[in-house]
């Protein structure tokens, strides 16, 4: 048995990252799940009485139907790419990662107090030492999930859910005191936020009178540098090795606790870097709702692109887009935002539905790879 699961994990390693022969279960399955939700979402606008052509319309026309509306898809993506990219690293060590939420908390949490604490310093060194602070803070948050997984075998499904509680209460704990916002203060409005950023740490706009900025960017560089980072370096090869068979990897003298608690570090830092980067991109302050659920749908945006760096960016912004487009859908059509979030749970279902599918489609493949190898 232990020699069947080392063939198998070696195919699996030896595969190059994009194998073509199953582009189709891949994409295809992914999609038709989220079409599926879309359809049963139309029934349920039937059943209110609303026109489901109508609304889908107003869905499309507010995701893509104007300049505004793609930059603002573009704007939801940026955090959803990052969060993902975490996703990607943490699911191929096999490492279940849940606290994105309070992994972004942290690392909004982090990009608001360092520059607000040395707003005198310039631009060019204020920015980037933002970003950085945002990452470990973020990283952090997740390194402690990640070792009691590693170390005492703590269900990491459960820690990182207790995090993103914490961490909740830990935001409202300092935007109601030490981070709250002193003009609110002084003018008895006591508002739960915390003072503007410094405008030398906010991040420039790529497009005039809108809100996309260069933290779209610098997401996508950074698709690219996980992509080299899983496939094309030692680490990233012990990561996905520890995934795919943890026991034989630790046979080939992987550490196996080290990989597992790497993976979750990074995913929290990565995390922590859209927190950082929605902070100084957009709200330029810390304030109660700044992670919007993109922790949760960063998840689905990832299955939909299998797990993959670079499968991820189309992904984020298909989900982008659906975030805009729901909000137009509602105000046109006079849906509940009870619904909307139906469909986009169902649009979650499916799509996790898919993945599960596609894996034992791998399975089966895999295995006839391994009889075909067997027999040479």
């Amino acid at each position: 048995m232990a020699a069947k699961n080392d063939a198998s994990s070696a195919i699996l390693l030896r595969r190059p990252a994009f194998d073509w022969g199953n582009v189709v279960v891949h994409v295809l399955l992914p999609l038709a799940g989220v079409l599926v939700a879309l359809l049963i979402g139309a029934v349920m606008l039937l059943l209110l009485g609303a026109d489901p052509i109508a609304a889908y319309g107003a869905l499309i026309n507010g995701a893509i139907g104007s300049v505004s509306g793609i930059t603002q898809s573009l704007v939801k993506a940026t955090p959803l790419l990052l969060v993902g990219l975490g996703i990607c690293i943490a699911f191929r060590a096999s490492v279940i990662n849940i606290g994105a939420e309070g992994q972004i908390i942290l690392g909004a949490i982090a990009a608001t107090w360092f520059p607000l604490t040395f707003s005198t310093w310039p631009g060019w060194a204020l920015l980037p030492c933002t970003l950085l602070v945002g990452f470990i803070a973020g990283g952090c948050w997740g390194f402690i999930p990640g070792i009691l997984k590693a170390r005492m075998q703590v269900n990491e499904i459960l820690s990182t859910i207790m995090m993103n509680a914490i961490a909740t209460q830990l935001m409202y704990l300092l935007i109601r005191g030490p981070l709250m916002d002193p003009a609110g203060i002084a003018a008895g409005t006591f508002l739960a936020q915390s003072a503007r950023l410094p405008r030398q740490v906010w991040l420039p706009r790529l497009i005039p009178q809108t809100l996309l900025h260069a933290g779209a960017i610098l997401a996508v560089v950074l698709a690219f540098v996980v992509y080299f980072f899983l496939w094309r370096t030692t680490i990233g090869y012990r990561i996905r090795a520890v995934g795919l068979n943890p026991d034989a990897s630790r046979y080939a003298g992987i550490n196996v606790a080290f990989n597992q608690a790497l993976a979750m570090t990074l995913a929290g830092g990565l995390a922590g870097l859209a927190g950082a980067v929605e902070v100084i991109g957009v709200q330029h302050r810390l304030l109660d709702g700044i992670t919007s659920g993109y922790g949760f749908t960063g998840i689905v945006a990832a299955l939909l692109g299998n797990l993959h760096p670079l499968g991820l960016i189309p992904a984020s912004i298909l989900f982008g887009g659906l975030l805009v487009g729901a909000n137009e859908m509602q105000r046109s059509v006079q849906v509940p935002s009870s619904l909307i979030t139906a469909i986009l749970g169902l649009v979650v279902l499916f799509v996790s539905g898919s993945a599960i599918w596609a894996r034992r489609w791998e399975a089966r493949r895999m295995a006839g790879m391994q009889h075909e190898e067997e027999k040479r």
